[in-house]
């Protein structure tokens, strides 16, 4: 969307920022530029950018896993699913990405399905681990002011799956966060629950992060 004036913006009066190209731009946050994680490896010539854009087999297998239920629980009559780094246009100052957004097809009509970002809430958004650098703020700070954005955007629901620590958190409107062991069931939508260890248990997958 706005991602290139934005990228210049943030640059103005700071001459020590380097010349970073638009595509290691992850999102944008609060007006600044937030850059894919491993990108200063990038720069400094120690990988290729394609080398920090993928995910990990943990982190495919999970975000698989959860819209895999979704489609098979929640149903797509009622709700779109999006998933696969999805587009987030809040405003000018906010574009943001997202695993896995579960909408009302009431507000994603077809009208709104385009080449651009979507630029309506979803009903619950679902984030597998952290995919910016954010070593200015830190892993906390980036996580509530990016969740922070998303309801006050208008969603009912922000749920972060982080696989280090293992745990799930949960977000709502209303100023609560809850914070589970990802053995635990944490409900999505509906009451339709889903749960990370229990399901890498039954496939046979080594949950011990190394």
């Amino acid at each position: 969307m706005a991602t290139a004036n934005i990228v210049g913006q943030a640059r103005k009066g700071e001459g020590n920022v380097p010349d970073i190209p638009e595509s290691l731009v992850y999102e944008v946050l609060d007006g600044r530029p937030v850059y894919f994680k491993g990108y200063k490896d990038v720069l400094n010539g120690e990988k290729q950018q394609a080398e920090i854009m993928g995910i990990s087999g943990l982190q495919g297998i999970i975000i698989s896993y959860l819209v895999e239920l979704m489609f098979s629980k929640i149903g797509s009559k009622q709700y779109r699913i999006l998933f696969n780094e999805i587009g987030v246009h809040i405003n000018h100052n906010q574009n943001l990405a997202s695993d896995i957004g579960i909408y009302d097809r009431k507000l994603v009509t077809p009208d709104k399905i385009n080449t651009q970002y979507i630029d309506v809430p979803a009903k619950v958004f679902l984030e597998v681990d952290i995919k910016a650098d954010v070593e200015d703020i830190g892993e906390t700070g980036y996580i509530r002011r990016k969740t922070q954005q998303l309801l006050k955007f208008g969603a009912e629901k922000v749920v972060w799956v982080l696989s280090k620590p293992k745990i799930v958190i949960t977000a709502t409107p209303d100023g609560k966060w809850d914070f589970s062991d990802w053995d635990s069931n944490v409900e999505i939508l509906d009451g339709h629950v889903f749960n990370i260890g229990n399901y890498l248990k039954a496939e046979g997958i080594n949950t011990e992060i190394q």
